[in-house]
């Protein structure tokens, strides 16, 4: 299985005007080779450890981690 990922302006134009992505994932798998588009999710928006949503601080994962602790022993 080979897999690579390309900017689509380097895609012929018939394929560049139907992916709507900046990037696409070409894999190639017993013959058949298939286009993903990779969609930007956005780049305001960090997803930095286990709560990217901004919910869970470390302190409190902290806490939350010596509490498990304290309870196997």
């Amino acid at each position: 299985m080979v897999e690579l990922v390309l900017n689509t302006n380097t895609l012929p134009e018939p394929l560049f005007r139907l992916i709507k992505a900046e990037k696409v994932k070409v894999s190639e798998t017993g013959g058949e080779i298939k286009l993903t588009p990779i969609v930007d999710v956005g780049r305001g928006c960090p997803l930095r450890g286990l709560c990217a949503d901004g919910r869970l601080s470390s302190y409190a994962f902290m806490a939350a981690k010596q509490a498990e602790k304290e309870l196997e022993n």
